[in-house]
């Protein structure tokens, strides 16, 4: 009678004690002020919701009433079920917004500079879309540039877990491995209304951009739509065109920028070289003349030129001076005294070599008596009875004997030629057949 008399019906009322179980299928409850009722969502149906329902959101069921026997209760099937109008979802919004807020994830510091000219750009989008048209047109216009794009769907029951892992995916990319990893990912939609774009303000895709290392472009909606994922990207744009323009510059700008630059230094520098060449022609005015610069220093010279001639005849007049002095100093007579005196002295020398020469005293009758064979003169008698052989030097020559105890041999005779100068000592023969003469020993 429920089912028959109670076809399809809608409600009005807050999610209270929302829960998902493991099948897939909602179970909750749906109130207001005055009465609740049981709310029963299978898995097909809840799949395809535009949002993430939650506790205390008002929202517009549709479906039909039935019972459930276990429980002997009336509930609803809800087929379809939507936001009871922009209101509630806004405050959904805010009450979502605030949370994530208090977690720092929408802090200015967290947000990442954009690289000036990233050579390989991501791109979150729909693959079927006009967007991915529109920025790949763009990019062309300004600057090429390598372009991956992560197919994902951007509405719908699943959409907001594709973006986050397509932007987990373009993070977990390494550098060197076979896909490139983006300097910059885009993630762009399409305008629509506010349930057209809740995925992305779910909080698994806010939380996905926060927590990206590589910098974000939300390009989410028009210019008037706003969602968490612009708050927690590092740069929002208003349109995925415009998102398209910020990401790189246009390279026939920096073509004509560097162009300009070049063209400044080339003529910075020739007029560094024109001043340069200025100074050095007023410097080289002021500098002296060469006639100048040189002139004392040509006098100097002159002067000491002068003075060294004048020197030199100075100098060659007293040396004169001394040859002179020196040439009457050197007289015969005083030549002649100096050889007498040299004479005096060397005859003297040679009386004094005289008188020491100890053949000398031979002539007044003594002997000197030497050993044989080495002929050192004896002074002892001890010593000659140790030799075996004398030589007896006399004044006209010498005589050898042998030593025989008390007395002395006599030895064959020799003779030597007498000196014929003096002091060399006489060297005559003795006459042969000299008797035996005594010792002297």
């Amino acid at each position: 009678m429920v089912e028959g008399e109670f076809g399809h019906v809608r409600l009005r009322g807050e999610i209270s004690g929302y829960k998902r179980a493991t099948s897939g299928h909602v179970y909750m409850s749906l109130k207001d002020e005055n009465a609740v009722i049981d709310a029963v969502m299978w898995k097909g149906a809840a799949n395809s919701l535009p949002f993430q329902p939650q506790d205390g959101v008002e929202v517009i069921a549709t479906g039909r009433l039935t019972t459930f026997p276990g429980r002997s209760k009336y509930q609803i099937v809800v087929e379809r079920m939507e936001l009871a109008g922009a209101g509630a979802l806004m405050a959904l919004l805010e009450k979502l917004k605030a949370k994530l807020a208090g977690e720092g994830l929408f802090d200015r510091d967290r947000k990442k500079p954009l690289p000036f000219m990233p050579p390989v750009i991501g791109v979150v989008t729909s693959p079927t879309g006009a967007v991915i048209r529109d920025i790949l047109h763009r990019l062309e216009d300004r600057c090429p540039t390598h372009v991956i794009v992560w197919p994902v769907k951007v509405q719908g029951e699943g959409s907001a877990k594709e973006v986050a892992a397509a932007i987990r995916g373009f993070d977990a990319i390494q550098p060197g491995g076979p896909v490139p990893r983006p300097d910059l990912v885009i993630v762009a939609r399409g305008g629509g209304s506010i349930e057209d774009l809740w995925s992305f303000n779910e909080e698994i895709v806010v939380r996905a951009v926060a927590e990206c290392s590589i910098p974000i472009i939300s390009a989410v909606g028009h210019e008037t739509d706003t969602t968490l994922c612009d708050y927690a990207a590092d740069l929002r744009a208003p349109t995925p065109t415009a998102a398209a323009e910020i990401a790189v510059p246009v390279l026939a700008d920096i073509r004509l920028t560097v162009a300009a630059h070049g063209q400044r230094a080339e003529r910075c520098a020739r007029r560094y070289v024109e001043r340069g060449r200025e100074r050095l022609d007023a410097m080289a005015r002021l500098l002296p003349k060469r006639d100048q610069l040189l002139g004392p220093q040509r006098q100097r010279a002159d002067e000491a030129g002068a003075r060294l001639d004048r020197g030199l005849e100075r100098r060659v007049t007293l040396a004169r001076g001394g040859l002179d002095r020196a040439g009457a100093a050197l007289r015969p007579a005083i030549l002649e005294r100096q050889v007498e005196r040299g004479r005096d002295r060397l005859a003297s020398t040679w009386r004094l070599v005289q008188s020491l020469n100890p053949d000398r005293i031979l002539e007044r009758g003594y002997a000197r008596i030497t050993a044989r064979p080495g002929g050192e003169t004896l002074s002892s008698a001890e010593a000659a009875r140790a030799a075996d052989t004398l030589t007896l030097r006399f004044r006209d020559g010498t005589v050898d004997v042998a030593v025989d105890g008390g007395g002395l041999e006599r030895p064959a005779a020799k003779t030597y030629d007498k000196p014929k100068r003096e002091p060399k000592a006489d060297q005559s023969q003795p006459k042969s057949g000299t008797p035996n003469q005594p010792t002297l020993l």
